[in-house]
């Protein structure tokens, strides 16, 4: 685990005094290539530009999974600092998102939001409005049109790099098949009501 102070990495890149640490941290190609796309980006762009950076920058040093978990201030404003999870195992990733995803402040549809707010506590409806359910249908739709698996493979092919946990994939396919999208055996009428297995077979059809 990582502790990842935003505020001073971002400082640190256009600083010379500090810069072995940074060309230490990202690489110096890849910190050369930040300061001067950094130059024009707001400040909540930076900041998910830096993260990003990060990440790959920790996946370049042999990490195969990075999760991050931000912190904000009290009054939500901004980012006090993350923590980065890397790991080379799975399960170990797998873990560590679900616990992160209990421990976020807020949801959208059921997606955590791996972020803990005070402030967003206080004002969950603001963050109901993106509807992340939707947008993980249709990525679904359009990665795996024409295959036939079952739905924990659907899940470990896909949620890697992504916000959303098994039961994110389980609703959201469960919607795709009431409206017809896809196949599943067994079908709705044949599983418990409101259920998904992990076994269920779907199959993601072509649409005209």
């Amino acid at each position: 685990m990582v502790i990842f102070n935003y505020s001073r990495i971002n400082a640190g890149l256009n600083n010379d005094a500090v810069r072995p640490h940074m060309d230490a941290l990202f690489g110096h190609e890849r910190v050369e290539k930040m300061r001067t796309e950094m130059a024009s980006m707001n400040p909540n762009a930076r900041e998910a530009y830096v993260l990003e950076n990060l990440a790959q920058a920790l996946k370049d040093l042999g990490a195969q999974f990075v999760l991050p978990f931000r912190f904000r201030r009290a009054n939500g404003s901004r980012t006090s600092h993350f923590l980065v999870f890397v790991t080379k195992g799975e399960k170990g990733y797998e873990i560590m998102k679900d616990i992160m995803a209990r421990e976020s402040s807020t949801e959208d549809q059921g997606v955590p939001s791996f972020t803990y707010s005070p402030a967003d506590a206080r004002t969950p409806l603001l963050f109901s409005l993106a509807r992340p359910l939707e947008s993980l249908a249709e990525d679904l739709m359009k990665v795996f049109v024409g295959r036939t698996m079952a739905m924990e493979g659907v899940y470990k092919a896909h949620h890697v790099d992504t916000p959303f946990i098994r039961r994110n994939y389980k609703q959201a396919l469960a919607e795709l098949e009431d409206v017809g999208r896809i196949a599943c055996v067994p079908s709705a009428e044949k599983r418990r009501k409101g259920t998904f297995g992990n076994d269920v077979r779907v199959t993601f059809l072509r649409e005209a």
